[in-house]
């Protein structure tokens, strides 16, 4: 199984004609499985980072250390508070995000011809991954926003129907979007790091093999996937976690003040220094994304084999 993002280095030129409408659905549903079940597995660990981020001075013992104040005082179900918005979420956002990734890239691949694809695969990769991140944090905002919001107050909801209810009705529509700024600022350069960063990783890795993800057995690409997607994952959170950090906490009611979203940002940043805005909460995250973003690119490889999808890889024309 090729590894996602790797380069195939095919005998011919590709076969645009695959490339339909039931191509681009494959991916967007190989794409929500994969997201729904990797940020649903680690919800604990997002609860134990989003309550970090919110309150460091009481959850300044660290990963472990935040699993146990939790269960102590709330118990061990605590953990899974906002389960069911982080999945519906992530299924949303995987569909959108994977398949359009998918879909821009072919199609840009296709209109530019496979010379220039094969030259400025890396531009593609960050186009194709901006813009649908951009599709997908629409969807996202207002479930993320009920998620965060039950993870700071868990007597706030009953569940995921109940927080949109309530969110609703207290704050009206513009509160599912308070945090859409930076939610775009976080999952943009995110998306984008994660499919340029896991690609070459992957890439690298063939290359000091001396082989091709064809030559490889199933289980080395699947070895190879998860490995260049840890890469990703640890790269795309660092890059990420400053508005990580912002969306959290701009979420908590009141946080910020009072004023336009841009001044209860600024406000925000300044209270917590660059700093701390940086790096407070980063392990917890680089543990949860490397994690999840390896899990994601094997389970999206293995759905799309099973739907019978044959998936788009750059052509060098020079290899034929």
């Amino acid at each position: 199984m090729p590894a996602t993002g790797s380069v195939l280095l095919a005998p011919s030129g590709t076969d645009w004609s695959q490339y339909t409408t039931m191509y681009y659905v494959k991916g967007a549903a190989a794409g929500g499985i994969c997201c729904s079940i990797t940020h649903g597995a680690l919800t604990p660990v997002d609860v134990v980072k989003t309550r970090v981020q919110l309150d460091p001075a009481k959850y300044n013992t660290g990963l472990i250390g935040g699993f146990r104040t939790i269960i102590a005082e709330e118990g061990a179900m605590a953990l899974t508070t906002g389960l069911g918005a982080t999945a519906a979420g992530y299924f949303v956002q995987g569909w959108f995000k994977f398949g359009g990734v998918e879909f821009f890239k072919v199609n840009a691949a296709k209109a530019l011809g496979e010379e220039k694809a094969w030259e400025n695969k890396t531009n593609i990769y960050l186009g194709a991954a901006a813009c649908a991140e951009f599709i997908a944090d629409i969807f996202l905002c207002p479930l993320e926003a009920v998620r965060i919001r039950s993870v700071s107050d868990p007597e706030f909801c009953d569940g995921l129907a109940d927080g949109f209810a309530k969110m609703l009705k207290t704050e009206g529509v513009g509160g599912f979007y308070a945090g859409f700024l930076p939610i775009l600022a976080k999952q943009i350069p995110y998306t984008c790091a994660k499919f340029v960063v896991q690609g070459t990783a992957a890439d690298s890795i063939y290359a000091s093999m001396g082989k091709t993800p064809d030559e490889c057995s199933n289980g080395s690409n699947i070895g190879i996937s998860l490995a260049s997607g840890v890469i990703a994952g640890v790269a795309s959170a660092i890059i990420s976690h400053p508005a990580d950090t912002l969306l959290s906490k701009v979420n908590k009611k009141g946080a910020g003040g009072t004023g336009s979203m841009m001044t209860r940002l600024g406000n925000i940043a300044r209270e917590i220094g660059f700093f701390k805005l940086c790096t407070v909460g980063l392990a917890p995250r680089c543990v949860m994304i490397g994690t999840l973003t390896a899990g994601q690119f094997g389970i999206f490889d293995t759905v799309m084999n099973a739907l019978g999808a044959s998936k788009f890889h750059f052509h060098n024309p020079e290899a034929e």
